[in-house]
């Protein structure tokens, strides 16, 4: 019994937790859903299915994560960043004006770093405004939120536009000879690559400071509005390579569609990852595992033939559940209970 309770107080347990309910749920309406196969070289099933189309909302989650620790605030402008930056990828590598194409007008290496370099700028953006300018987070990104859409149309000259050119498509799907999904190596390399800066570096303790006091981080010689700073710009890039991904899966830049309500998604990862929105420490590990919750419980939906306008409403129960029984002040509602029974019961025994 000791075993369970110290179990159940582990950070992760319960994200951890809330993703076996939901693959439960999958195993008993379907027995075959944790069933992998190959198919034509490649891996396929519903697992895979949430491995690979969770990718962009985990890579979004590793920035969120950081950008909420920080500044007890969200970034609700990453979806944009996405959209802007495939569209910027995607109009340098085809040429300005071009509807589609099969050969690129500049090497595959340049446009990308062109479309980081978008996302770059506007991760930079926001975080001037929330750190120097002290605007609040969701106000300074209401900005990007409005307008990086609109920014990626006018590069895209008001079009989507096709890269037919087969190497761009490889990120977004597979590598000849490679059955795993190539987005979930690159969302494995993003989480690895943070993680171990964070690790080491000071930059870990020195968010979690500046999150849980600002003003005290800064009498202790830490630069609070430098590490602000970087957050925003972590998050806007990894907006950005998320962009990219999801670009390559289509082979297209759709600046209307690419990233739409990714944000929703990405900040409830971080609410299902068990962190505090309003700041201080942060657990990115159940960052990722609430991004993958949240793709598996998209996967039921649409398994389960819900459709997908009435999908969000449904999810969005599922995920107030979630969150409310994550929350501190009903696990201390649980704990008094629970104290209180075990009182009554021990009273009844003398």
């Amino acid at each position: 019994m000791n075993t369970i309770k110290q179990l159940t107080k582990k950070p992760l347990f319960l994200p951890v937790f809330s993703l076996i309910i939901v693959l439960m749920i999958n195993l008993f309406k379907d027995p075959a859903f944790f069933a992998v196969g190959i198919q034509n070289g490649v891996l396929y099933g519903r697992l895979i299915d949430i491995l690979n189309r969770g990718s962009e909302i985990a890579i979004l989650a590793v920035g969120q994560t950081l950008v909420v620790a920080v500044s007890a605030g969200t970034d609700i402008s990453v979806g944009s960043v996405m959209s802007l930056t495939a569209c910027g990828t995607c109009m340098m590598l085809a040429g300005y004006g071009v509807n589609s194409t099969t050969e690129l007008a500049v090497p595959m290496a340049v446009g990308i770093l062109f479309g980081l370099f978008l996302s770059a700028l506007c991760g930079a953006m926001n975080g001037f405004l929330v750190a120097r300018l002290n605007i609040q987070p969701m106000v300074a990104t209401l900005i990007l939120f409005t307008g990086a859409r609109a920014i990626g149309l006018l590069l895209c000259n008001n079009q989507i536009t096709y890269i037919r050119y087969t190497p761009y498509k490889y990120f977004g799907n597979f590598i000849p000879g490679c059955p795993v999904p190539t987005a979930i190596f690159i969302a494995a390399g993003v989480v690895l690559a943070v993680s171990l800066f964070l690790k080491k570096t000071s930059l870990g303790l020195y968010i979690q400071s500046v999150g849980i006091n600002s003003k005290a981080a800064r009498i202790s010689g830490i630069n609070s509005a430098t590490i602000c700073f970087v957050c925003y710009l972590i998050c806007g890039i990894t907006a950005g390579i998320a962009g990219i991904v999801a670009s390559s899966r289509i082979y297209s830049a759709d600046s209307n569609n690419i990233g739409l309500n990714y944000e929703m998604d990405a900040i409830l990862a971080v609410a299902l990852g068990g962190n505090s929105l309003g700041g201080g420490k942060f657990n990115m590990a159940g960052s990722i595992i609430g991004a993958y919750t949240i793709q598996a419980i998209t996967t039921t939906l649409l398994a389960m033939g819900v459709s997908t306008d009435q999908a969000p409403v449904v999810k969005a129960i599922i995920v107030i559940a979630i969150v409310v029984v994550q929350a501190p002040a009903f696990r201390a509602w649980m704990a008094t209970r629970a104290a209180r029974k075990a009182a009554a019961a021990k009273e009844a025994a003398q």
